[in-house]
C-alpha cells in the first residue's frame, strides 16, 4: 500500500465543563478512512480535543507516518505549532506566563502525545469549528454521539487533574 499523506480529522465535544464528554476522530489516506470515537462520564472539553489527536495517531499502524491534524482546538493546535507544549517539557509541565507559575493542565495526556509526535511526522492545522468544514463537522457528531451513549468510560485522568 502506498504510504502517502494521511489525514486525521478530530474534535472533541462536552455536555458540561467538566460533565458527560466524548472524542470523534476520522482518518483519511486515499480511498481508506476509518472513524473512531469513546465517551466519558466526566471530563473536559479541552481533554477531548487531545484525546481525539491521541487516538488518531495511536490508530496509524506504521511508523514515520506524514499526518496533517486538522482541529477547531486552538488550545491543542497552539500548543504543538507554537511551541508551548516544548516549554512545558523543558519547564517540567509549569508554566511561567505573566510573572506567575501554574501547573500545566491535562500533564498525562500531553504525556502521551509527546512520543506519538516523535513517531511520526505531525503537522496541525486549524479550522473554525460548526464552520460546514464536512470532516470537523463528522466529527463533531461523532464526539456528541458518543458522550450521549450508555455505559460512558472513566476518564481517569481527568480525576487525577
Amino acid at each position: 500500500m502506498e504510504k502517502g499523506l494521511i489525514h486525521l480529522y478530530t474534535d472533541g465535544a462536552c455536555s458540561g465543563n467538566p460533565g458527560a464528554g466524548g472524542y470523534g476522530v476520522v482518518l483519511v489516506c486515499g480511498s481508506l478512512r476509518k472513524e473512531l470515537s469513546e465517551g466519558f462520564a466526566v471530563t473536559t472539553n479541552n481533554r477531548m480535543e487531545l484525546l481525539a489527536v491521541i487516538k488518531g495517531l495511536e490508530a496509524i499502524k506504521w511508523e514515520r507516518a506524514d499526518v496533517l491534524v486538522t482541529s477547531d482546538s486552538s488550545y491543542v493546535v497552539k500548543a504543538v505549532s507554537e511551541g508551548w507544549l516544548e516549554r512545558w517539557v523543558r519547564n517540567g509541565f509549569v508554566s511561567k506566563g505573566s510573572g506567575r507559575k501554574a501547573e500545566v493542565k491535562n500533564i498525562d495526556l500531553w504525556k502521551a502525545l509527546l512520543p506519538l509526535l516523535q513517531k511520526h511526522n505531525v503537522r496541525f492545522e486549524w479550522v473554525k469549528g460548526h464552520n460546514n468544514h464536512p470532516e470537523n463537522e463528522r466529527c463533531d457528531r461523532l464526539a456528541v454521539a458518543a458522550s450521549r451513549r450508555e455505559n460512558l468510560l472513566t476518564d481517569t485522568g481527568y480525576n487525577n487533574n
